[in-house]
C-alpha cells in the first residue's frame, strides 16, 4: 500500500516527446492502486475525455487541497511554476525531466515506471527547499508581489540600460549601485541565473541567500551571501531612464518605478521535493555542469 493515494499530474507539453511521457505515466499510474487527478490545461492537451475518461480533471487549487503528491512532467521551469502554485498546500513535488538542464526534474523518461514505482513504495529521498517572498511597496503600500523558488531579479526590462538602486539588508544600508540589476537567489536558484552572473553554487541545504550584481559599474562589486532569514530591501533610484522590472523565477514580470521599494524575505511555507534514492547533488552538478569525473588510474 503506497503512502501516496491521490496523485496530481501536471505537464508542460510543448512537444510530442513530453506528451508521450505523460501518456506513459498515466498508463502506468492506472495500473496502481492510486487515484489520479490531472491539471485542467494538461487534460486538454492530452485529450482526457477521449483517451482517459476515468481521470478526474482539476485546477491547481483542487490539486493542492486533494493530492498528497504532485508529479510534474517538463523542464525545471515547469517545476518552478508548480512549486509556486502548490507550496501553500504543502504538497510534495516530483519531477520527470522533459526539458534541457533538469536540476530539479531529475527522473529521466526511460526510467518512469521503475522510479515512480520506487517512490510509491516509499523508496525516495525528500528534502525541503525555501522560497522567497517578494513585495513591491509604493508610497507605503504594497502594489504587487510574488514568490520565487529560484530567484527574484531587478533588471532594466526590454532595454539595455544601467539601473541605479540602493541595497539594504535587515535595514542596514549596504551600498548604492549602478548596474544592469541584481539577482537575489535561494540555494536552489544558485545553479540557475545567479550562476550565469558569476554567483557561487550553494548546497540546497544551506539557509542562505545570495545577492549577485549584474554587470556592475565597479570592479569591487562582488556576489554576497547573507543569512537565510535576512530581509533584503532594494530602493529603486529616481533617475533611471529605462522602466525597470522585477521578475520571480523569470516567469512573472512587474514594472517598478523610482522610489519603489522591493522587499524580499524567506517565505514561511517550504516546498517538499521528492527525489529517487540515488539522487546526489554533487553528481547532478558533475553531469549537468560538465565537471570532471574520477582521475584515471594511469599505473
Amino acid at each position: 500500500m503506497t503512502q501516496f493515494s491521490r496523485i496530481g499530474l501536471i505537464g508542460r507539453l510543448d512537444n510530442q516527446r513530453a506528451r508521450y511521457s505523460v501518456d506513459r505515466l498515466i498508463r502506468f499510474l492506472l495500473t496502481r492502486d492510486v487515484q489520479v487527478l490531472i491539471e485542467e490545461q494538461t487534460a486538454q492537451i492530452v485529450d482526457v475525455g477521449q483517451h482517459y475518461p476515468q481521470l478526474q480533471v482539476a485546477d491547481m487549487d483542487e490539486l493542492g487541497t486533494s493530492c498528497d503528491l504532485a508529479i510534474v512532467v517538463g523542464g525545471d521551469g515547469s517545476l518552478l511554476s508548480g512549486a509556486r502554485d502548490l507550496v501553500q498546500y504543502d504538497v510534495p513535488l516530483l519531477g520527470i525531466n522533459r526539458g534541457r538542464l533538469g536540476f530539479l526534474t531529475d527522473i529521466v523518461p526511460e526510467d518512469i515506471e521503475q522510479k515512480i514505482a520506487e517512490v510509491l513504495a516509499g523508496e525516495y529521498v525528500a528534502e525541503q527547499r525555501f522560497l522567497l517572498d517578494m513585495q513591491v511597496v509604493r508610497d507605503g503600500a504594497p502594489v504587487c508581489g510574488g514568490d520565487a523558488l529560484n530567484d527574484v531579479v531587478l533588471h532594466p526590462g526590454e532595454f539595455i540600460r544601467m539601473l541605479e538602486f540602493e541595497l539594504y539588508v535587515d535595514d542596514y544600508f549596504v551600498t548604492s549601485q549602478r548596474s544592469d540589476g541584481i539577482i537575489v537567489s535561494t540555494p536552489t536558484g544558485s545553479t540557475a541565473y545567479a550562476l550565469s552572473g558569476g554567483g557561487p553554487i550553494m548546497h540546497p541545504k544551506l539557509d542562505a541567500i545570495v545577492l549577485v550584481p549584474m554587470n556592475p559599474h565597479t570592479l569591487s562589486s562582488r556576489p554576497m551571501v547573507v543569512a537565510g532569514d535576512s530581509v533584503i530591501r532594494i530602493l529603486v533610484g529616481e533617475g533611471n531612464s529605462a522602466v525597470p522590472q522585477v521578475t520571480c523565477d523569470g516567469q512573472t514580470h512587474d514594472p517598478v518605478r523610482g522610489g519603489d521599494q522591493i522587499i524580499i524575505s524567506k517565505k514561511p511555507q517550504h516546498l517538499k521535493l521528492i527525489h529517487p534514492l540515488n539522487h546526489n547533488f554533487y553528481e547532478r552538478c558533475r553531469s549537468k555542469l560538465g565537471w570532471g569525473g574520477h582521475l584515471l588510474d594511469k599505473s
